[in-house]
C-alpha cells in the first residue's frame, strides 16, 4: 500500500488574469513534516487550500490519501483533513464556546447547533486542549481570545477528528515572542511523535520552523523553486533566490536563522 498522502502533478490555479500556482509537482508521504516557504504572493495559502480540497486547480491532478479531486466526494475526504488558517478563524460564529468549536470539528462544521456528542468526544476535546495549553479556556468564548490562545484552540479543533493529513497555514503569525516560542515548542512535541499525522506548516520565516521538521518546499511566483529534505533545501543560495535578496542561514540548537548579507 502507497504511503503517498499528498500527490500534486502539473497544478496550476487562474484567478482572472493571474496565474496563482503553475504547474506545481509535489508528493508528500506519510511520515514526512513539510515546510512551505515563500514571500507574500508567492502561493502558499493557494497551495495549502488545493490541499485540503477548498480549492480545485485549473489544470493538472491531485490526489489527497489515495483520491482523485473530481472522482471523489469531498465531503467525506474533508473530515480526514484538518486545518488551521485565519479564514477559518474569521468563521467562527461570535458566541462560539471554545470547546463547542473543537467538538463541531467531528462534524467538519463551524458553529454549534443542536447536535449531539458523546462523553468521549468531550473527553478527546479536553485533552486535545490541555495537551495545546488551553483547557482552562474551554467555556471561553472564541472571539475573547488572545491571538496566541486562538492559534492553539484552532489546532486542538483542526486535531479533533483524528485527521492524517494536518495543514498549518502560518500558524506562528501574528503572535509576540513568547506566544511563538511556545506554540514552536508544542508543534516540535506533535512533529516528533510518530503517531502524529503527516504535517504542512506554511510561513514566511525559517525562524517559525519547529524542530523535527522533515521537508521543505520553496514557492516564488507561485512555481517551486526547490523541494526536498530540508537541510538541502535550506541553503544561502535557495533562500536568496526565493526572496530575491542576498541572504545567508545558519541552523542553531535545531531552530533556523536567516539575515541579510
Amino acid at each position: 500500500m502507497s504511503d503517498e498522502v499528498l500527490k500534486l502533478r502539473g497544478v496550476s490555479v487562474r484567478r482572472e488574469s493571474s496565474l496563482l500556482l503553475r504547474n506545481v509537482d509535489w508528493t508528500a508521504h506519510e511520515h514526512e513534516r513539510w515546510i512551505v516557504i515563500g514571500p507574500n504572493g508567492a502561493g502558499k495559502t493557494t497551495l495549502l487550500q488545493v490541499a485540503s480540497t477548498l480549492l480545485y486547480p485549473t489544470e493538472g491532478t491531485v490526489e489527497v490519501l489515495g483520491e482523485r479531486l473530481g472522482d471523489v466526494d469531498v465531503f467525506e475526504l474533508r473530515p480526514r483533513i484538518g486545518l488551521t488558517s485565519a479564514s477559518l478563524a474569521e468563521r467562527v460564529p461570535a458566541s462560539e464556546k471554545v470547546i463547542d468549536l473543537v467538538l463541531t470539528a467531528s462534524y467538519a462544521i463551524l458553529g454549534r447547533w443542536k447536535e449531539e456528542y458523546d462523553s468521549s468526544d468531550v473527553t478527546r476535546a479536553v485533552e486535545l486542549l490541555d495537551a495545546l495549553g488551553c483547557a482552562h479556556l474551554i467555556r471561553r468564548r472564541f472571539a475573547t481570545l488572545s491571538e496566541g490562545e486562538r492559534k492553539r484552540v484552532q489546532i486542538a479543533r483542526a486535531m479533533m477528528p483524528d485527521p492524517e493529513i494536518l495543514l498549518l497555514d502560518e500558524p506562528a503569525a501574528g503572535l509576540d515572542l513568547g506566544g511563538r516560542e511556545d506554540l514552536l515548542r508544542r508543534l516540535a512535541t506533535l512533529a516528533h511523535d510518530p503517531k502524529a499525522p503527516m504535517m504542512v506548516l506554511v510561513t514566511h520565516h525559517v525562524e517559525e520552523v519547529p524542530d523535527g521538521f522533515t521537508h521543505s518546499m520553496l514557492l516564488r511566483r507561485g512555481a517551486v523553486l526547490v523541494a526536498g529534505p530540508i537541510d538541502e533545501v535550506f541553503t544561502a543560495r535557495n533562500l536568496s533566490r526565493c526572496f530575491g535578496v542576498p541572504l545567508e542561514i545558519e541552523r542553531h540548537e535545531k531552530r533556523w536563522r536567516a539575515w541579510a548579507r
